[in-house]
Formats: C-alpha cells, structure tokens, sequence
C-alpha cells in the first residue's frame, strides 16, 4: 500500500483500527507534505512501534525530477517521471511575489484539443492524487523553496475527466496538514466537461473555475474542442450560469488567440452572448507554436486589434504573457517528446 494515497480521514480510519491514536494521522500528513520525508523512520513524534508499523506495512510514493528546463524568462519547465515510469510535464511560473505550479492530472490527454501538443501523445493513464499533489511538492524542494503560492490544473490532461484525484488532489495542496495553499489560490481549468463543473458546486474548497473556450460559436468550437460534441455551447452556458448564480465566482475565460480563426466579430458577439448572465475575466492567450500544430502565432498588431474588440464587452480583459515558450513550457506546448 501507498501511505500518501491515504486522504486523512482514511489513515485516521487505518490507525484506529490498528490500536493507534487516530491524532497521529495529522502528524504523519505533516511529515509527508509539508517537510516531504519519505522514511517513517524519520518521523520522530511518532513512537517508534508506530515509526516501524508504517515502515512495514507501507510504501511512501514519491514522484522525482528527471530534468529540468530553464526559459530565459525565470520559469522552469520540469520533467517529472512517477512510480511506474510514466512522465509528465509541470511547469514553474514565478511572478513579483506569486510562485505558481502548473501541474498535470493525466498522463498525456484523450481530447486532442486542435491547439494542443499534449493531445498528441494521446492518453496512457489518470493521476492519483498523491502524484499531481507531489509535482508541487518535489519543485518546491527542487528549487529550494519555502513554500508555492499558487497552484494551476493547467498541464497535461483534462482535469475533470479525472475528478475525484483532482479534487483529493485539492485537499492536500489546501489542508493545513498538507502544503497550506488558499484554496482561492487554486485553479481547475476545464474545456467545458459539464459533469466536473456540477461536482465542483457540491465541493466544500472555494477554488477558481477555468473555462478553456476558445469559441463560443459551436461548429467552429467542434473543430478546435472536439469534446464540444458531446458537452454543446449552450449546455455549459447553462451549467456556468448555475455555477456563478450558486457561488457568486468570477469565471475564468480562457481564450487562445488562433490569428484569422477566431478573432472575428462574429466569434466577440458570440463570447458575448455566451457570458451574458455571469460575471467572468477573460484571458487572451496568443498561440504558442509547436512544429507539429497547425497553426501560426498572432502577430503583435493581430493581437492589439482583437484585444480592442474584446474590450467591448462588459467583462475583465487580460493579455496572458505566456512565460517558458522558449523551453516549450508555455500553454498548449507540453508534450513529452515521444510524439
């Protein structure tokens, strides 16, 4: 068995019924999250018979740097292999006095999103909790940090086709006995999968929602999110518009910039009239290129003129800097070089 697959309230259950004080769980949470040991030997509040029980009984799961990629512009792109080989990319994005990780949820991704490197690989297998959580845990060490701000489920996979790692996931980077992260300070991005977003109302974490858009207009978001097939425009208009009524938070809209695709009137109107009823930010993201996409990086002129539009409508606007394109860390370019 794997101690940090346990959620706390499963390693009190264990402790119990194995005669010891369920309190110690906590204690062995703080070990493993917050100093990141992985001998129980070492976890010296602990009796020794207990201390030796873990030992015995338990394997501690650690997922390890492989390397290291740093862009010119202070972010860290790392590759991460897990226990049983696989590999997957995060990305560490430092900013004035943020420290953010982008981490992964899956291995690859099944949606081969247009835009995306990552859906090239295609999809190997789900996180557990315990291997998107570490990501966090072994950059802070790696780079020698006292704690990261910030967290984005912004990296390989789609997030809510894996949910309740995702959201396991979200109580260790959050709780004061795992890394202590606001859970204000953490972001579940998803392409629109509808069923993720109705668990997310019933999850007691105020976390941020990302929508990956892209297009409100459906036959052209077909084309670019082929998922949109199966969860249509106006279905996750009406479950978003469920979601901000019911919390009251902001959404955020991401909106990857494809020059002469989706940079028209047509597709600002129809923005418009898809965040009519909740309040949103949207977030422009020029394309990042990777030699295997189809697609061109807006020029900087292209980006000011759609900007421009998009300032018409009644919601925030924000241009996303994206850091660690010259290492293939920015947005849409993670993809392990096996494809």
């Amino acid at each position: 068995m794997i101690l940090n697959e346990f959620d706390i309230k499963e390693l009190a259950g264990w402790l119990r019924k194995s005669g010891e004080s369920p309190f110690r769980a906590r204690q062995i949470f703080k070990w493993l999250w917050q100093k990141g040991e992985s001998d129980p030997l070492s976890f010296t509040d602990l009796p020794m018979a207990l201390r030796e029980k873990l030992t015995s009984q338990f394997e501690i799961g650690r997922v390890k740097v492989v390397e290291a990629f740093r862009s010119g512009d202070g972010s860290v792109k790392f590759l991460i292999e897990l226990l049983d080989g696989e590999k997957v990319e995060s990305v560490f994005i430092p900013e004035a006095d943020r420290k953010t990780v982008c981490v992964s949820s899956q291995v690859g991704c099944p949606l081969r999103c247009a835009f995306c490197a990552t859906g090239l690989m295609g999809f190997t297998r789900n996180l557990k909790a315990w291997e998107i959580a570490g990501q966090v845990l072994v950059i802070r060490k790696h780079l020698g940090l006292e704690r990261v701000t910030n967290v984005v489920f912004m990296g390989m996979g789609e997030p809510f086709l894996n949910t309740e790692e995702t959201l396991r996931a979200v109580r260790i980077l959050n709780e004061p006995w795992g890394l202590g992260i606001g859970a204000r300070k953490i972001t579940l991005s998803t392409v629109g999968i509808i069923t993720g977003i109705r668990k997310l109302l019933a999850f007691d974490k105020q976390v941020k929602l990302a929508l990956s858009l892209h297009t409100a207009i459906q036959e052209k978001r077909e084309k670019l999110v082929p998922i949109a097939r199966q969860y249509p425009v106006s279905a996750l208009k009406e479950a978003l518009i469920d979601y901000y009524e019911r919390t009251r938070r902001r959404i955020t809209v991401e909106y990857v910039h494809l020059p002469e695709i989706n940079d028209t009137d047509e597709d600002v109107e129809a923005l418009g009239e898809f965040l009519n009823g909740m309040k949103a930010k949207i977030n422009l993201i020029p394309f990042n290129p990777h030699p295997k996409l189809p697609f061109r990086p807006p020029a900087e002129d292209e980006v000011k003129a759609f900007l421009e539009k998009l300032y018409r409508l009644p919601h925030a606007v924000t241009l996303r800097k994206s850091k660690g394109r010259d290492v293939r860390g920015a947005c849409g370019q993670l993809a392990i070089e096996r494809i």
